[in-house]
């Protein structure tokens, strides 16, 4: 495999500490927690250690702390298999995020950056050969803007296809939009973009916010909507509706990072769009009935096992 392109991520490091509790609590509202965790976490090494579980070769770019939670998380992307070598170490702290996890599976985060923030134009080119290397690229908003908008624009230099997963949703300038391949917002990130925030939900059908979001340039655009599937709209051919698969949720933590390290992957090994979003669709599936963000990324034998049986069960409807 060692001959493959690899997916390259770039993006956060985080330490997840999660606490789980009967139900998320309201401002001002204390609530005793069942259990306590501690997990590698941060969206762009979720992602990386997505690919690397599916079997698929991936690098990460970013930076950690020179704290113990930095040498730690290094010790683990490495073992897992995730190649560290554009990974740098800055003084001061890693990145950390406080995850309260109800019992019904929803969560809620506060993202402490740390040496997310230190994540520069200068480490993307200090690793330009890793990312001109590339078969495709990952990355999110957890990092400064300014480097997602540069890392956008050596991508397009490049030629190398870039997945946007644009959470946290924040304000983005149109190059951005311009320069990634395929963008890949939740309804509430969507709903963010498309100024159709009503109650952190969107208002507007999967449909017409493709079309909103394709109005400020996004070429390929995946809708990841939870327990309702995902709406993908490629580039060039039929938009579509793919359902999720049925699972008992236990932990939604990294469902999207699943689906985005799958979805890459996917599309690596050759698969078209609505063959890869299928993939990442299980993927993501699977994750989302474990506990744990990167504990929960599936191999690539469980997600083609539930794949056929998926199939299996279809065929006798």
């Amino acid at each position: 495999m060692s001959a493959l392109k690899p997916v390259v991520v770039v993006g956060s490091i985080n330490t997840d500490l999660v606490a789980v509790t009967a139900k998320i609590p309201a401002v001002g509202e204390t609530v005793f927690g069942t259990d306590f965790q501690i997990h590698p976490g941060g969206k762009g090494a979720n992602q990386a250690v997505a690919v690397a579980r599916l079997g698929y070769p991936v690098r990460l770019i970013g930076r950690l702390g020179n704290d113990t939670f930095g040498a730690t998380l290094r010790t683990h992307l490495d073992r897992v298999g995730v190649d560290i070598a554009g990974v740098a170490t800055s003084e001061g702290t890693s990145g950390v995020a406080v995850i309260v996890v109800s019992h019904d599976g929803e969560n809620s985060i506060v993202v402490t950056p740390g040496a997310n923030s230190l994540v520069t134009p200068s480490d993307i080119d200090a690793n330009i050969e890793i990312i001109r290397n590339a078969g495709i690229v990952l990355t999110q908003l957890e990092i400064p803007i300014e480097t997602v908008e540069y890392l956008a624009q050596i991508c397009a230099r490049e030629s190398v296809p870039l997945i946007l997963d644009p959470a946290p949703a924040r304000e983005l300038p149109q190059s951005i939009f311009k320069n990634t391949s395929w963008f890949t917002p939740n309804e509430t990130e969507a709903a963010f973009f498309a100024n159709d925030q009503r109650n952190g939900r969107a208002q507007l059908t999967p449909t017409e916010l493709v079309a909103l979001l394709r109005s400020k340039g996004s070429r390929g655009v995946v809708l990841k909507m939870g327990a309702q599937g995902i709406y993908l709209a490629p580039p060039s051919s039929p938009a579509e509706s793919i359902p999720a698969i049925p699972v008992k949720a236990i932990d939604t933590t990294a469902a999207g990072d699943a689906f985005n390290g799958g979805f890459a992957t996917a599309l690596m090994l050759g698969k078209s769009p609505s063959e890869s979003a299928h993939f990442a669709v299980a993927v993501a599936g699977i994750s989302v009935s474990r506990a744990g963000a990167q504990p929960s990324m599936p191999t690539r034998s469980e997600v083609e096992a539930i794949l056929e049986s998926e199939s299996t069960k279809s065929k006798f409807k």
